[in-house]
């Protein structure tokens, strides 16, 4: 299609073509609306000017007589751009005035009407049109007294050709101004077609162009802008979760493997094999876990979780927590404590936030050995802050490096100073997965010593 052909069929210039429409309508209607009254105007200025003089000359008729009355008619008619004046005996014979001729019928009664006419002093046979009103006077004698058209004929033809030249103009400009803006949306819009194809091509990284307007356009292109960035991180994040399960849970698999391969070649007994199946049992518990906490974190994250939520006080989530590992932690000589001082309402799913708690928990009992001379505890609370509820589990251990922090909670990242103990690296990234679901954000704050997470969520309002 040529470039004119899909100008021309466009959205945008077919709506500048029905707009132009309606508005050359619209002044068109309006011209005739003025013409028409200036028409009417004009009329009433006739009639008003006739009636005027036929109430003066009907006088003098009254006062003075036939003789006066010619005389006063034959002195008027004489003025430069004087009305039309006509006496006409009883018999039709026309005694006084300008008027050569009239059309035929016009004399015969009285009252107003249009007619053609010529002055009695034109050298050439022309007719003239005139707005004339026929009143009787006594003695059977008529008087005629009318005005020529000729204003009015002049200043219909005067709007008649500026409503032409008008309704040209508007034609003009509007398919000018059509081909204009049309060409600016099209251009925006190529714009977006090309950035699209480069995303179907597969580069994430496009975007489209915002112009910095405000219209409606830069509306819909930040929004869509902001779906494309989700999308990349969407994309990337399955590719390195795609990357580490097959880095991260080949090793695993690889140890279930050899271990299997080992009890085949070697055991020799009842108790070997079993040793061997316990061994093996229990890496298909670690990878259990692992492919659970991936499932709730593509739960959390694909927002499946909405259907379940339920209004809930957090402080009660926290301090079940509490109590589900507060054995754990007195054997590793810890103390749980919870700070809840009021309610702490929120609208969410209780499972997947128990769980993201439970995590932190988790995290904290087994990396956090508290530092030298610092109290062995960890601190759960639940708090209110203004329009929020923060959800917080602080350790008094080594803490996370600042510079780090946000690493920290990438899927299957795991620090070196906590390589050492059992883990798949997910339970930073199951927590903040949650927080985003109901809304909210997941902090990583220095609790000096030691690290404080904090959960932000949206409070709901108290029932």
């Amino acid at each position: 299609m040529t470039a004119f052909g899909k100008l021309v069929r466009s959205t945008a210039f077919r709506l500048t073509l029905v707009y132009l429409v309606v508005f050359a309508f619209y002044a068109a209607a309006l011209i005739a609306y003025f013409a028409l009254n200036t028409g009417r105007l004009i009329t009433e200025q006739i009639t008003e000017t006739v009636d005027t003089e036929l109430t003066y000359l009907s006088a003098q008729y009254t006062g003075g007589g036939l003789r006066r009355l010619v005389l006063i008619i034959e002195s008027r008619s004489l003025r430069p751009g004087s009305s039309l004046y006509l006496i006409t005996a009883p018999t039709g014979q026309a005694l006084a005035g300008n008027v050569g001729s009239l059309a035929p019928g016009v004399l015969d009664s009285t009252g107003w009407s249009e007619t053609v006419y010529r002055r009695l002093d034109e050298q050439e046979i022309a007719e003239h049109s005139a707005l004339a009103r026929v009143v009787q006077l006594s003695g059977g004698f008529r008087l005629l007294v009318g005005r020529d058209l000729e204003e009015r004929v002049r200043m219909r033809s005067i709007i008649t050709a500026a409503a032409r030249g008008s309704v040209a103009l508007v034609v003009v400009l509007g398919l000018a101004g059509g081909f204009f803006v049309t060409r600016r949306v099209l251009k925006r819009f190529d714009a977006v077609t090309e950035t699209t194809q480069k995303i179907m091509a597969g580069d994430l990284s496009g975007r489209l162009p915002v112009t910095g307007i405000g219209d409606e356009l830069d509306r819909l292109a930040l929004n869509l802008n902001a779906m494309l960035e989700r999308i990349e991180a969407l994309m990337r994040g399955l590719k390195e979760v795609s990357d580490n399960i097959a880095h991260d849970l080949k090793t695993p698999l690889t140890r279930l493997r050899n271990r299997s391969e080992a009890a085949l070649r070697t055991a020799r007994s009842e108790a070997d094999y079993r040793e061997a199946l316990e061994s093996m049992l229990d890496e298909s518990d670690g990878l259990i876990r692992t492919f659970d906490a991936l499932l709730m974190i593509a739960r959390a994250e694909s927002g499946q979780a909405r259907d379940n939520m339920i209004v809930f006080d957090a402080g009660d989530v926290v301090r079940g927590v509490c109590e589900l590992y507060e054995p754990l932690a007195e054997e590793k000589g810890l103390a749980i404590k919870v700070e809840t001082a009021e309610p702490a309402m929120i609208k969410g799913n209780r499972e997947l936030l128990s769980q993201a708690i439970a995590n932190l928990v988790d995290n904290a009992l087994k990396y956090a050995t508290p530092a030298q001379g610092a109290p062995a505890e960890i601190v759960l609370a639940a708090r209110r802050e203004a329009e929020r509820v923060l959800l917080t589990v602080a350790d008094r251990g080594p803490g996370i490096a600042e510079a780090e922090r946000a690493r920290a909670v990438e899927r299957f990242v795991r620090l070196p100073q906590n390589m050492s103990e059992p883990g798949s690296g997910l339970g930073l990234s199951l927590a903040a997965a949650v927080a985003v679901l109901h809304g909210g954000e997941l902090k990583l704050e220095d609790n000096a010593p030691g690290l404080k997470v904090v959960i932000a969520l949206p409070r709901h309002a108290d029932l």
